[in-house]
Formats: structure tokens, sequence, C-alpha cells
């Protein structure tokens, strides 16, 4: 059936677009919370029910492509069973309410429910959500600052598991983009280097951001890397380039192909090893929209091996990586950004996501000299 969506957000990607900077002269304090969780607003009912579990497994859907399974974002619930937990609520960056849209005069309701029905009281809205139609809204900045809240009413369980199941991916995304839009500011904003991208624009064309504490570990024709190395972690992203292109090799198969040429040459391990993808674990690959151009996004995992008598093997280090391929057609080149994660015992979202973050700053000297013209 189809189902209608009542959507307040013109555009994730615009949150404070205007001339006041990234938040628009908005001078309220920034949203709180770790990144990479969502506060979702319930009942105890629903959630203990077949709504939790819709919100569980399409929501919080486990991330398959990391060495140790991971969801994609933590799901923490919390009631509004007093003024003091709204107002927790409200300091959070990512919140997400769920509720049945009831009669009250009829029966007691929940207080979460009794919001959702004072945000949806017109009278055209209700009657939709009443025969079938569940409302979801999205707010930027409701509360705070660098937030995201979006509302999801229905007029029963069923329906609202089926909202669920159908436009999850359209909430990961729009969660997604506004935790990358925040670990810019995070990344960026102190001590940001500068000189670093003029370097890689000057001799290549191209920059990424540079966080302050990565370094370019090598910088030859048509490829570079950058690394972070600190005592127990390292974090990698390195960036190839092929000039006069031919846009139809653009495939996952060339993607991996090249990656473990790439890495084989340039990145090396200990005792002669190197890195390549790890093919005996999941892989995916997805069409996206990769700064307005199309792109093919792989995410694996990445092992170190070696070889003895003609023969392969893998042995100690590992880890998870995403990889951006996409053909620029200004300038007839074909690019692969790759980053890549080592961090044992620890989570590795959260790390790869800031990798997703210095790959979407990526920019040509086309493009730069646009944005300053």
């Amino acid at each position: 059936m189809l189902r209608l969506i009542i959507l307040m957000l013109a555009s994730i990607g615009c949150i404070g677009c205007s001339d006041g900077g990234l938040f628009g002269g908005d001078f309220r304090p920034d949203a709180t919370g770790l990144e990479g969780q969502i506060t979702v607003i319930i009942d105890s009912t629903l959630w203990n029910g077949a709504v939790g579990e819709a919100l569980n497994l399409h929501i919080g859907n486990a991330i398959e492509t990391l060495p140790a399974v991971e969801p994609e974002f933590d799901l923490v619930t919390l009631g509004l069973t007093s003024n003091a937990t709204f107002d927790m609520a409200k300091d959070r960056k990512n919140v997400l309410f769920v509720g049945l849209i009831e009669d009250s005069t009829s029966h007691p309701i929940a207080p979460e429910s009794q919001y959702l029905n004072a945000i949806f009281s017109d009278d055209s809205v209700r009657q939709m959500i009443e025969t079938g139609t569940p409302a979801l809204v999205a707010r930027p900045n409701q509360w705070r600052r660098s937030q995201l809240v979006y509302y999801l009413a229905g007029a029963s369980r069923d329906d609202l598991v089926e909202s669920i199941e159908e436009h999850s991916f359209q909430i990961r995304y729009h969660y997604n983009e506004i935790s990358r839009q925040r670990l810019h500011r995070d990344m960026f904003d102190i001590g940001r280097q500068h000189d670093l991208e003029k370097t890689l624009m000057t001799r290549h064309g191209f920059a990424v951001h540079g966080q302050h504490d990565y370094f370019i570990a090598i910088d030859t024709t048509q490829f570079v890397w950058l690394r972070r190395t600190l005592t127990d972690t390292w974090r990698s992203l390195f960036v190839y380039y092929e000039d006069d292109a031919n846009p139809s090799k653009l495939n996952s198969q060339w993607i991996i192909r090249a990656r473990d040429e790439l890495t084989q040459r340039y990145i090396g391990g200990t005792a002669g090893g190197w890195i390549e993808v790890d093919r005996r674990r999941p892989m995916t690959a997805e069409e996206i929209n990769f700064q307005g151009r199309y792109a093919i996004e792989l995410r694996g995992l990445w092992h170190m091996v070696g070889q003895e008598d003609g023969r392969k093997f893998p042995f100690g280090m590992g880890g998870p990586f995403v990889t951006y391929a996409f053909y620029d057609e200004p300038t007839n080149r074909l690019y692969l950004i790759d980053g890549m994660v080592f961090a044992p015992n620890f989570s590795k979202r959260e790390f790869l996501r800031q990798m997703e973050v210095i790959a979407h700053t990526f920019r040509t000297l086309k493009e730069q000299e646009r944005e300053t013209s």
C-alpha cells in the first residue's frame, strides 16, 4: 500500500547554509550525546513488542562488514516520565519519537503518545493517520544546534512496523548525513592542515581535508597515501586516479582488483606481507551520489597476507575499509578513494565514519576555483 510521508525537511545537506555559517547564526547550545547513538522516545509496551523489534532490525541494523558485527546506530530508549526526561531528550543529537495516535477520551494513553497527539493535532493530518497512513516528520535543529529529530506516528502497531520497514533507509541516511556534518566540524575546526591540502592540489589537482595529525606517507604518480598513526591504532586514506580514463570500467570487480594491486605495491607490512581485501568475509557494493557524481561505495574487510613457497596465507592484522570509486567528467579522471582502519580492541564503526568524513571533503581544482570565484 502506498504510504504518504509528511516530510518537513527540505535538505539535511543544507542545514545552516545561510550567511551565518554552519548554523546560520544559531547561538543555542550544541546537541549532546554520543555519535552513532539515537535516543528513541517510545512507550515501553511498544518497545517491548513488534515495533521495538522493527526499530532494532531496521534502524539499529547490524553492519556485517566490520570485524565484529556492530549496529549502524545504538538505540537508547527514553520515556517521557517527567519534565527532566523530556529535557534530556531535547539535549540529544539524534532523537526519534515513535508512538500511536489514539483517542485519549476513551482510555488513558502513554505520555509519549500524548506528545505525538499534540504534534499531529491538525484534523486533516490526524484523519490520514487514523485511516492507515503513518506520518513521518524530520526536524533539524529542533531544540539544539546540530540536532536531528524525527517524529513517527501511526494508528496501529502494524502501521508503525510497516512504516519503519519501508522508510528505514531514509531515516538512517539522514542520521548518517548529520553525523558526518558534526564530525566534520569536530575534526577540522581546529588544526586543519591547509598546507597539506595545497600540496595535494598543486601536485595532483585535487585535495581532501587534512586533519591535524595526518601526514603524507607516500606521494607518487597518480597515488597519494595519508596516514594517522597512534600507539595502538592507525587510520589510512589513499587516493588513486587514472587520467584519460574509460568510465565503463567502473564496477565492483575493478575496484577490488585495483585496490589489491595498489595496496600490494605501496602498503606493505612487516615480514614482507601486504594488505589485501579479505574475500572470506562479507562485502557490500552500493551505487551512491558522491559529491554530485555517480559512484560505487565498496565496504568490506582487509587483512595482511604473506607468501611462502608460492602460496599466499593470511596472518595477524586486519580491519574494515570503505572505498569510493567514481568518474570525474570535467577532468576525464577515474578516482578511487579508500579509507581503512586498524584498531584492535576498539569499536570500529566511528573510526570508519571518520574516514567517510575525510573522503567526502574531496574536491578538484576546478571545483575549488568555482567555489572561491
